[in-house]
């Protein structure tokens, strides 16, 4: 059937929405929700390069306020964790988490040779890559590849955006980006999208008729995705701020026991060269609030046990303060893990060692694949050497 421009732009409009949709999307009309037992992944990313020195606060190194004279956050406002440590006076919600064994925190995690740029370093943290090799796919993407082969349950990586990360990006299966799923949902049911996929022939190789075939697999998508958040939409309070209301989609979706087991959404940018108070606080105001939301939802509906949240950056920020009150790039930053069954909590290695910097950065203390690597092996179920192309030590956490 012929189309013309403006039918095209039209199409390739609503193909942009359903970005890295799988082309085999009938495997979710049959069974495999994940009842309560079953483990969840968030994946938090705080895209821009959060400063992790003014997350996890060295509230008694001297160096840290002497390089810090006007950014440093003072030891009587930071939420002590321990002796030597403390949180920001924003992250009051994971100082709870941690004084109630539900927060683990791990310090210098980088990689190896790390790069300053935030492309080619979130390609990293992404890919799971060495800093010199480059990689077209992402770790949660060849998790998809190795646990969903034959297009089987195409629904077990959700990315609540509207574009689909790299992480997510298998070689042969990618996860889904949605930012709304009643949204996508009324977009892909135009009728005059509806006309047109009735037209299409279905074993046609021609570009448009797979685009229409593409956008007809996305409707089981969307009606899936669309029926189950309906099931148990969460009645618990949440803040009006768009990563609590993100948050908020996923925790209607585990309620409702859609076969969703990885969630990846994000929040920034924490990119703070300048004025960087104001801007840190304000987004950790967001971070706490919603995560209390969330966390608080999922123990209220006996799935706290079943979740492992945890938070990156492509890189920390420099220890010295600049002349605009904020930081520049730096290298090794912190990792928030949180869950209900966490094996150890609290700090579990030491703080940063400040007398002795790499170029005047954080030094690397933990390679952040040892984490991956942890999370696909002893939560995941999944070995994790093919998916991460080498052998990384597990840790002990859960």
């Amino acid at each position: 059937m012929p189309i013309d421009r403006k039918d095209f732009l039209r199409t390739g409009s609503l193909a942009t929405a359903s970005l890295m949709i799988p082309r085999f999307l009938k495997a979710f009309e049959g069974p495999g929700a994940l009842p309560p037992g079953n483990r969840i992944v968030v994946v938090l990313q705080l895209s821009g390069g959060n400063d992790g020195l003014n997350t996890v606060i060295p509230i008694r190194n001297d160096i840290y306020y002497r390089e810090r004279r006007q950014l440093a956050i003072r030891r009587t406002d930071a939420l002590a964790l321990t002796q030597e440590a403390g949180l920001h006076p924003a992250l009051t919600a994971f100082r709870d988490l941690h004084d109630e064994g539900h927060l683990a925190v791990y310090n210098g995690v980088g990689y190896p040779n790390p790069d300053r740029s935030h492309f080619r370093s979130m390609d990293v943290w992404q890919s799971a890559s060495d800093a010199d090799t480059v990689l077209q796919s992402g770790w949660l993407g060849r998790y998809l590849d190795a646990r969903c082969a034959g297009g089987q349950r195409p629904t077990r990586a959700l990315e609540i955006d509207d574009t689909l990360s790299m992480a997510l990006r298998g070689e042969r299966i990618k996860g889904l980006a949605i930012a709304d799923p009643r949204r996508l949902n009324a977009s892909a049911n135009d009728p005059w999208l509806r006309n047109r996929i009735a037209h299409t022939t279905a074993d046609s190789d021609a570009p448009v008729d797979y685009l229409y075939q593409t956008l007809a697999q996305t409707l089981s998508c969307t009606e899936y995705i669309q029926r189950h958040s309906r099931q148990r939409p969460t009645n618990a309070p949440y803040p009006d701020t768009e990563l609590a209301r993100n948050l908020k989609t996923i925790a209607s979706l585990i309620h409702s026991d859609i076969d969703t087991q990885v969630y990846y959404l994000s929040l920034g940018s924490f990119d703070t060269h300048a004025n960087q108070d104001d801007r840190q606080r304000r987004l950790f105001e967001e971070l706490n609030g919603a995560v209390k939301a969330f966390t608080d939802d999922l123990k209220a509906n006996g799935r706290f046990q079943d979740l492992l949240l945890f938070t990156f950056s492509e890189f920390g920020r420099r220890v010295r303060q600049n002349g605009s009150n904020g930081t520049d790039h730096g290298k090794a930053n912190n990792m928030f893990l949180v869950s209900g069954a966490l094996r150890r909590q609290g700090l579990l290695n030491p703080m940063p060692d400040l007398t002795h910097l790499d170029d005047g950065d954080i030094p690397l203390a933990l390679d952040f694949r040892q984490v991956y690597a942890t999370v696909l092996e002893r939560w995941l179920d999944t070995p994790a050497d093919p998916i991460l192309g080498r052998p990384f030590a597990p840790l002990d956490f859960i």
